[in-house]
């Protein structure tokens, strides 16, 4: 009779290949049988890590890795919905157009989007950024005034520091009137390489 060890019966460890596969496979099983609140991914960029996530209606947040990713996902969790998972899938077409704006290929992003995090002026903000063309610049004080509500100069500095799209709404477009940055909630270096980006196109 052979004498078995307790190293004998130590269970085997899957390896990070498999535990890939069957993550990803889990998140494909929830989306399809409608489980998923929302699905996310990361990409890299020339901007550095970006966090995409969407729901069943859409991209609903563009997140740079200085806003601290976790944080951000804890955020969908308590606005969104607690069933959240790495799910690339679903976020393959964005990923897909984001890559090719990167490389200069892309000057208009066609993808569906989720706008349920902003509300009030700063949603009115959001629908005016979307207006404004590739590698076009205005103001806070002409976004402002496009939105009608001219005195509203701070409220939209506001509305693109807390833009849940980044990138995909354009707030990297609106500079203070005297021609310097402003802020951005990638940073200013972000902000200044994606203007080089458009500009260079």
């Amino acid at each position: 009779m052979t004498d078995l060890t307790t190293t004998d019966l130590t269970p085997l460890e899957p390896d990070e290949a498999t535990l890939g596969r069957l993550r990803a496979r889990l998140a494909g099983e929830a989306d399809r049988a409608g489980l998923l609140d929302v699905a996310y991914t990361t990409i890299d960029s020339p901007v550095g890590v970006l966090l995409l996530a969407a729901t069943d209606r859409g991209l609903v947040r563009v997140a740079f890795e200085c806003e601290g990713l976790d944080r951000v996902l804890e955020a969908l969790a308590a606005r969104l919905g607690a069933r959240i998972l790495a799910a690339p899938d679903r976020l393959q077409g964005a990923a897909s157009q984001l890559e090719a704006y990167f490389a200069g290929t892309l000057r208009h992003f066609d993808i569906p989007l989720d706008l349920r995090l902003a509300s009030g002026f700063r949603l009115s903000v959001l629908g005016h950024l979307a207006e404004i063309g590739y590698g076009r610049t205005e103001s806070y004080t002409q976004v402002a005034a496009a939105t009608g509500s001219p005195r509203a100069v701070r409220a939209v500095g506001t509305a693109c520091a807390t833009n849940p799209l980044p990138v995909v709404v354009p707030c990297h477009r609106v500079l203070r009137s005297d021609g310097a940055l402003g802020g951005y909630l990638g940073g200013l270096e972000a902000k200044r390489n994606l203007l080089a980006l458009e500009a260079a196109a």
